[in-house]
Order: structure tokens, then C-alpha cells, then sequence
């Protein structure tokens, strides 16, 4: 026999829920389905992030229904326009982004990375528009400028950004946008995100930072001058592999518009992957040091080798980038932090890239980063372009370090590369 369960002191103070039906007419059992009691509000603070999978919310009246639609008072009507569980992911990297900025930080929860990339561009750039891109650049943001951009009359220049005479030649009357990635991807280079800041406003154009390799805890480029900045949530502020999203915080007014594009292109944010990524949060500052820390030990060892033609990595003092690091990038008790990713070309050329990349074991052969394991890729093997590898060795494998022992991967990678000696010398 089933007990009833005892009323609790929060029961008492429950109030009757829209749905819920005490009187009046018995309803059939498809309508009764459909209209369960809704359950109460706690007026506790949770400390976990609620997830709010709800499509759409129910009004009071059509007036309160309008102005919500209308943003004539703050609320959420439907979740490809706003939801409350994506609006706290946003928040959290506008407030992690924006600790010492110079004003406020709004911020814009997207799909994906590129989604974030695409609905920032699409904002600011037109036909007959202009924009100076790094060289060499993320390959999808390489396709998104020549493939799919430029076809509506948005036109680009790929310049060496760590040569700021090369970026101010490239300037036109029409560039709208200087666009940077505060590392690049896979060479590394550290941007000089103060001097494109006064290139970019002599040229009455934004600064728009690709930050994903850096995240808050190495850079925030908001506070050297950055309009925007722009981030692929998937990797390190998701941390686990389990979620794909992307964010673009910086000041309210170029925010505001941003996520105009975002609402009228339709990439949103899902519910259950900002509650995944504003988790991975909280662990943010932990996760990114253990593998700044990491990177720095694997890099230095692995230069050493005899196998290894050259490592490109920010925290070597004979990588070109490093001084503008030591100035920019935040430092802690292990000193300054300088990404977690490192380029390791090995003698030999593209065979031998391969050769490397097939002989780990303790890392993954993936693409992304900012996960718990280490994953490593042959870049020549996927990429898409040319020009996306400018200036990149046809050997080069990039490792996204993740939470092992650092002699563990030290000794895979070692490992390798001693096989790899051993085989007879690849054409270059």
C-alpha cells in the first residue's frame, strides 16, 4: 500500500502552479497530459546553473507577450532569440574577458566557434567591404573570408601580423576590420594586440581578436585595446570534448548588434552545452595553468632532441614571439603562461610528420584542444589550403597539451621520434 508522503515545511508554502487543476470541469485525459502542474519555483539560489530546455515561454497576456518580443521589457519569449541558461555562459566569459577592461563587457553565446567568427563579421562587414587577416590563420576562418565572404563582396588581405609596417600597407579606405588571433594557429605567433590597436584606429577600423589558443587566463585582449573578442568555447572553457559552442564578448553597443546577427541568422547556443561550458568555467584557471606549466616542460625537452628540427612555442626564448609575450600574457607562481600548444616539426618533411604523428600512443591523433588528453595532428594532412599553412613546414605536428604527466608525454613523443631516426632519411 502506498503512503502518502508527509507534507514538509516547503509544501506548506506552496502556492497553487499555472496547470495545476483543484476545481471546475474534469478535463479529458490529452488535454490533462499536455497541461501538467508546473513545478514551483525554488526561492532558493541554486549553485548549480538551472538548465532551461524550454523552446518557448508562456505570458500572462498578449501585451506582456509583445513587449517582451518587442525588448520593450527585459524577458525571454523564445530560446533562439534569448535563453537564461546560454545568457549565463555569455555573462560568465564577459566577466572573466572584461576584469580589467576599460569599460563594460557585454557578451554573445553562438553554436560553434565559427558560428561566433561568422555572426562577428557578418556584422561589421558589407559588400565592398575590407578586412586585413593574419597570415597564416585558423583554416576555417580562412575559408569563411575566401570562400564563402567573398562571394558577397567582402574582400581580405593575409598579411604577416607580426610585421606592423605590412599590416598598415595592407590598410584600405574600406577595411572595416583588423583581425588577429592573440596565438596564432599552429605558427604560434604572438600578436602585438597594442600596436594593431593603434593600426586599427588610425584606420577608423575594429580590432577583433580571435582568442581561443590564449583564453582569460593566459590574455585578455579587451585590455590592450581589443574591440571584440572572440572565442571557440568547445576548447579549453569546456575542457572535456563533451560540447561545442562559441562566444563573443566586448562593449555593449558592438555586442548589442552582434547578437542581432545571431538572432537573425538563427546559430544559437543549445541549453544543455552553455550549461556545459559555463561548468567548465570554474575549473578554467586550474586546468589552462597545469597545461601552460606542461607545454613548457614538453617544449624545452623536445627541442633538445636530435630528430626535432625546430619547436615553435611562445615560452622558448628563441621563438620570435616571445618578448611580446612576456609583456602581454599573464604570469602566476610558474611564471608567465604561454598557451598550451606547441608546434614540433621533425626532420624529413611530410613523411616524417606522419611517421610522428602514427607512432604516438599517450596522445591522440584529433583535432581541437583544451581537453583533458593530449591530441596531436599532422597539420599538412588536413589541411585545406595553401594559404592556411603559409610559412608552416610540411612536417609540423601540433600537439593541444591536456592534463597527463608531462614526462609521460614527453617519453611518448621521444619515443617516436627515436624510431623515426632510425628509418632511412625522408625527402623534404
Amino acid at each position: 500500500m502506498r503512503r502518502a508522503r508527509p507534507e514538509t515545511p516547503a509544501d506548506s508554502r506552496r502556492e497553487p502552479q499555472p496547470g495545476s487543476r483543484r476545481s471546475g470541469p474534469a478535463l479529458g485525459e490529452n488535454t490533462r497530459a499536455v497541461h501538467l502542474p508546473t513545478p514551483p519555483t525554488p526561492r532558493q539560489e541554486p549553485i548549480g546553473l538551472p538548465v532551461w530546455r524550454s523552446a518557448s515561454w508562456a505570458f500572462d497576456s498578449s501585451g506582456d507577450h509583445a513587449d517582451v518580443i518587442a525588448e520593450h521589457r527585459p524577458g525571454y519569449a523564445y530560446s533562439r532569440i534569448d535563453n537564461p541558461t546560454v545568457d549565463a555562459f555569455a555573462a560568465a566569459v564577459a566577466a572573466l574577458e572584461g576584469a580589467a577592461a576599460p569599460e563594460d563587457v557585454a557578451g554573445q553565446a553562438f553554436s560553434s566557434g565559427m558560428a561566433a567568427i561568422t555572426g562577428t563579421l557578418l556584422t561589421f562587414l558589407g559588400n565592398g567591404s575590407h578586412i586585413v587577416a593574419p597570415a597564416p590563420v585558423n583554416g576555417a576562418t580562412y575559408q569563411l573570408l575566401a570562400n564563402v565572404l567573398s562571394r558577397f563582396g567582402v574582400s581580405a588581405d593575409f598579411v604577416d601580423h607580426s610585421d606592423l609596417r605590412r599590416v598598415r600597407a595592407a590598410i584600405r579606405p574600406t577595411t572595416k576590420i583588423v583581425y588577429a588571433e592573440t596565438l596564432a594557429n599552429p605558427t604560434l605567433a604572438v600578436a602585438d594586440l597594442r600596436g594593431l590597436y593603434q593600426v586599427a584606429r588610425e584606420a577608423g577600423a575594429l580590432l577583433v581578436v580571435d582568442s581561443t589558443f590564449a583564453t582569460p587566463v593566459v590574455c585578455r585582449p579587451l585590455e590592450h585595446g581589443a574591440d571584440l573578442v572572440i572565442h571557440s568555447a568547445t576548447k579549453y572553457m569546456g575542457g572535456h570534448d563533451d560540447c561545442v559552442g562559441g562566444v563573443v564578448v566586448g562593449r555593449p553597443d558592438l555586442v548589442a548588434r552582434v547578437r542581432q546577427t545571431r538572432i537573425d541568422t538563427g546559430s544559437a547556443l543549445s541549453p544543455d552545452d552553455a550549461f556545459l561550458l559555463r561548468r567548465g568555467l570554474e575549473t578554467l584557471p586550474l586546468r589552462v595553468r597545469r597545461m601552460c606549466s606542461t607545454a613548457m616542460v614538453f617544449a624545452a625537452a623536445l627541442a633538445k632532441h636530435p630528430q626535432v628540427r625546430r619547436v615553435d612555442y611562445p615560452g622558448l626564448p628563441t621563438h620570435p614571439g616571445h618578448r611580446t609575450a612576456r609583456h602581454l600574457f599573464d604570469s602566476g607562481p610558474e611564471g608567465t603562461r604561454f598557451g598550451a600548444v606547441v608546434t614540433l616539426t621533425p626532420h624529413g618533411g611530410f613523411e616524417a610528420g606522419v611517421a610522428l604523428t602514427d607512432r604516438l600512443r599517450t596522445a591522440a591523433i584529433a583535432l581541437s584542444m583544451g581537453g583533458t588528453c593530449t591530441k596531436a595532428v599532422h597539420l599538412a594532412s588536413v589541411a585545406r589550403s595553401d594559404e592556411a599553412l603559409s610559412g608552416v613546414d610540411a612536417g609540423a605536428v601540433r600537439f593541444a597539451i591536456g592534463l597527463e604527466d608531462a614526462e609521460d608525454l614527453i617519453a611518448d613523443v621521444t619515443r617516436a621520434l627515436d624510431v623515426l631516426g632510425s628509418l632511412p632519411r625522408a625527402r623534404t
